[in-house]
């Protein structure tokens, strides 16, 4: 008899590397251009600190994006992000090597895209993610859906589910109230 497929929260336990796409995740999505063709992203503070609450109970975190940006440059520094990769055309060959870099397996590794480029990395991890406003296609094969738009917290939603499915959540809280209780 087949063992029976593990649940969202299962699977979150085992997280080790949380990987994320920048548009449409980390960001809404929108590109606002320039004339002289400058461009600009919108981040979410409560995403970030999601991140960052990551990091402070162990679980490393990682951008892999499509586009180059001294805008992700600068917003993965502020959050002390240690793996980024820009400008990929090949996302599922960059998480080969972020893997072999940070050495996890593929179910020790989470994942949260929105669109198709996504769907290579997000077929292969552990826990795959999406925000609520994520490709149907990505939605069909995402174990966790956010409630949350990309952009608008759906990063941060992921963040405490992987906090919470690996009993983090509650020290974290008691921390933040200063008071040793959630």
């Amino acid at each position: 008899m087949a063992a029976a497929p593990l649940t969202a929260t299962e699977r979150a336990s085992r997280v080790k590397l949380m990987i994320f796409d920048v548009d449409g995740v980390l960001t809404d999505g929108g590109l606002m251009f320039t004339a002289q063709g400058d461009y600009m992203k919108s981040f979410n503070s409560m995403d970030g600190h999601g991140l960052k609450l990551l990091s402070a109970a162990g679980i490393e975190t990682a951008i892999i994006t499509g586009r180059r940006s001294d805008i992700v440059l600068a917003r993965a520094k502020e959050l002390k992000v240690p793996h980024l990769y820009q400008g990929i055309a090949d996302k599922l060959e960059a998480f080969t090597e972020l893997m072999r870099e940070a050495n996890v397996t593929a179910e020790q590794c989470g994942y949260m895209g929105d669109d198709w480029p996504d769907l290579g990395v997000m077929t292969r991890c552990g826990f795959a993610a999406a925000p609520a406003n994520a490709h149907p296609d990505v939605i069909a094969r995402a174990h966790w859906v956010s409630k949350a738009r990309g952009g608008q917290g759906a990063a941060r939603e992921v963040c405490e589910a992987l906090l919470r499915a690996q009993h983090h959540y509650d020290a974290l809280l008691a921390a933040a109230c200063g008071t040793g209780r959630p």
